[in-house]
């Protein structure tokens, strides 16, 4: 069952029509993505691909059943839009270097995307691109902080105890040894 907006009978579509799709080129345009950006995700963001996936995918349902045309909206592509967001945008908010250069890749490879989320393609959901992308740039925003990236050593953090000038050192000749 497709999202209907504004419907009660549409209600239902928020948890369906992302698993429902017109033909097997739209199952397929959607499918290569999500596992590719899921991927990406779950390795990057292990603490949060979760919930990340379900805020995602249950926000964009709710969005477009309240804003988007009364027409029936079916198809992953919400979601799709949403993960690509999410991972342009934390390399913006969190500005670490692996960040920072996913979001560069996710700009080089789904950079074309942005013209799905402008009204004018027929049978297009643009409202589903949007509002995903919109919910991906929340999600960006408020997960800024979790999953860290790791630090690379441990001990780039402890106080540097060394002091040169306290190094003695001796040379003893009949060894020809130096003591340290």
């Amino acid at each position: 069952m497709g999202l209907l907006p504004r419907n009660l009978a549409g209600l239902l579509g928020i948890v369906t029509a992302p698993l429902i799709h017109g033909d097997f080129s739209h199952l397929i345009s959607n499918t290569f993505p999500l596992i590719v950006l899921g991927w990406i995700i779950l390795f990057f963001y292990p603490r949060i691909s979760f919930f990340l996936f379900v805020f995602i995918y249950l926000l964009t349902g709710i969005l477009v059943w309240i804003f988007a045309r009364q027409v029936y909206h079916i198809g992953a592509s919400g979601i799709v839009y949403g993960f690509v967001s999410f991972l342009f945008f934390s390399g913006l908010f969190r500005k670490d270097n692996t960040s920072i250069v996913l979001a560069l890749i996710i700009t080089f490879l789904y950079g074309g995307i942005i013209w799905g989320m402008l009204p004018g393609l027929k049978g297009i959901s643009w409202e589903s691109h949007s509002l995903g992308a919109f919910t991906g740039l929340l999600a960006a925003f408020i997960f800024r902080n979790v999953d860290p990236p790791a630090k690379k050593y441990d001990w780039e953090d402890e106080p540097d105890d060394f002091n040169v000038d306290d190094l003695e050192v001796s040379y003893d000749p009949e060894k020809n040894k130096f003591d340290i």
